[in-house]
């Protein structure tokens, strides 16, 4: 009767720990959603940003060749800077599809650390 109550003390413990344990895992999950939310709203926000003043220099550059050139070549050089343009909007949309499958280890930490207990636990007699 004298192992009684050790037993339910040792589980007691046991439990404790591995409640201690998933905390401590649900607060490193929940930390890298917010890091990875904060990643992604700062690349939205500067994305935005790069895309908006490249845009606006893009349209300046363009009025700029076409006064330029009014007199005598203003069809054709708007049929150029055109044609110029597309091309390169396809050559990002092939940056773009490229760089798409290339994405980061979302929960690496969170896993990582999973693992190592996993095997802890595991190694234990």
């Amino acid at each position: 009767m004298s192992e009684s109550p050790r037993l339910i003390e040792l589980l007691k413990r046991l439990s404790g720990s591995l409640l201690a344990i998933f905390q401590t895992r649900l607060d490193l999950l929940s930390n890298e959603v917010e890091e990875e939310r904060l990643r992604i709203e700062q690349r939205v926000l500067y994305g935005s940003m790069t895309l908006f003043l490249f845009g606006l220099a893009i349209i300046l550059m363009t009025a700029f060749i076409v006064v330029l050139f009014w007199d005598g070549y203003r069809l054709l050089v708007l049929g150029g800077l055109t044609a110029l343009f597309c091309i390169a909007g396809l050559l990002m949309l092939n940056v773009l599809r490229r760089m798409t499958p290339v994405k980061s280890k979302l929960f690496s930490a969170s896993l990582a650390e999973l693992a190592s207990d996993r095997d802890w636990l595991n190694s234990r007699p």
